[in-house]
């Protein structure tokens, strides 16, 4: 497998595309939803929605969807998107296929056990998990390191057959009447019989929002939607304005058919098992996401708005961890050291959070100014 027609330069509308996704998690949404439950409050209800996951369905007045929901969909599609350039860059160095085939396998190990190591924080035993965004890379990425620098079409081709194969299994196991129900659906039956190989306290029966470490399978084809787009805006061979219009009719498409399923009746858009109309719904939104960084980056220019968000960007897996390790312990610093009246009623809700997020930024500017980037 070769790589033609690339080059190594580092997109900073990715970066910055990055930064805003990681800050936003990190922080909870600002506090939107914490702060519309105190006294004073009740005025943000209707925001709720856009920092919150739906209960099931995602998909609202045809086109509408949460942006929360989005979260997850763009850091994988952005994953798949950094892979082209990593490896074309791994290759002009001299790294040998076997070399760069063994890296993405043992990168993909190690997000899996991040993901463990993360969620088991503050448990009396190791928490087997795999539904959290890290463990859902892990378990997908080794796979997706075989198509990068893959013609499109047998990506596309790839990609159908995973989705419909997803489709088949739903249909085909479907353990009642409604083969996408909440906890009914076979996702959920192979999430019991997985999860329940592990030693656990008790026995697993279902994740609460209807989560499951299967959903690893379609969101691969998120993953691989990056890489398509990653290898586009990698190619010498298209202008910077011709990407462009490629990633806007790429998005379209693929609304187009997330539509389809959807409206037909056949695969409703729900994000938490990853139907593979989510797959396709969410997948313009993270695609036309990219498009308008790019345009407004790096092809047209205008980039000095988005150094604080490069700085996060640049340091994904460093926030991620800060976010599940020490926010907390963060904010009870704030209670502890400043003023009680800056975190009273429904302002002080919004204040430390964004202070949190202030607090993060520096330690990450920090390492910024020092070029200190962990990477895996």
């Amino acid at each position: 497998m070769t790589l033609k027609k690339t080059k190594s330069k580092r997109l900073y509308s990715l970066d910055a595309y990055r930064g805003l996704v990681m800050i936003i998690l990190a922080t909870s949404g600002f506090g939107i939803v914490q702060a519309s439950r105190q006294p004073g409050g009740e005025f943000l209800e209707p925001y709720v929605f856009y920092v919150s996951h739906p209960h099931w369905v995602s998909q609202f007045n045809t086109f509408g969807v949460s942006p929360w929901d989005m979260i997850q969909p763009a850091f994988m599609f952005m994953v798949g998107v950094s892979m082209p350039f990593s490896y074309s860059k791994r290759a002009k160095r001299g790294d040998s296929y076997i070399r760069r085939l063994g890296h993405a396998w043992w990168r993909a190990l190690l997000l899996v056990l991040l993901c463990i190591f993360l969620r088991s924080n503050g448990k009396e035993q190791t928490n087997w998990t795999f539904i959290d965004v890290v463990g859902q890379i892990g378990l997908g990425y080794g796979f997706l390191f075989f198509m990068v620098g893959r013609k499109f079409i047998t990506q596309v081709v790839v990609g159908v057959i995973v989705l419909a194969a997803t489709i088949g299994a739903f249909y085909q196991f479907a353990p009642g009447p409604d083969p996408w129900a909440f906890n009914d659906n076979v996702f959920s039956e192979w999430n019991r019989w997985f999860l329940n190989l592990f030693d656990r306290p008790e026995p697993f029966v279902n994740n609460p929002g209807g989560y499951s470490t299967f959903n690893f399978i379609p969101s691969f084809v998120t993953m691989l939607l990056g890489v398509m787009c990653g290898q586009l805006l990698n190619n010498d061979a298209f202008t910077s304005w011709n990407k462009v219009f490629r990633l806007l009719v790429g998005g379209a498409v693929c609304l187009g058919l997330g539509l389809l399923l959807s409206e037909t009746g056949a695969v409703p858009i729900i994000k938490k098992i990853w139907t593979p109309s989510w797959v396709l719904f969410s997948g313009a939104y993270v695609i036309w996401a990219l498009m308008v960084f790019y345009l407004i980056i790096d092809v047209i220019g205008i980039r000095f708005w988005a150094f604080p968000l490069v700085v996060v960007g640049l340091n994904p897996l460093t926030i991620y961890s800060m976010e599940h390790l020490i926010r907390g312990w963060t904010i009870k610093l704030f209670h502890t050291h400043l003023p009680d009246a800056w975190f009273k009623g429904w302002e002080g809700q919004i204040i430390q959070y964004t202070m949190v997020a202030a607090f993060f930024w520096l330690i990450l500017f920090w390492m910024y100014r020092r070029k200190f980037f962990i990477r895996l």
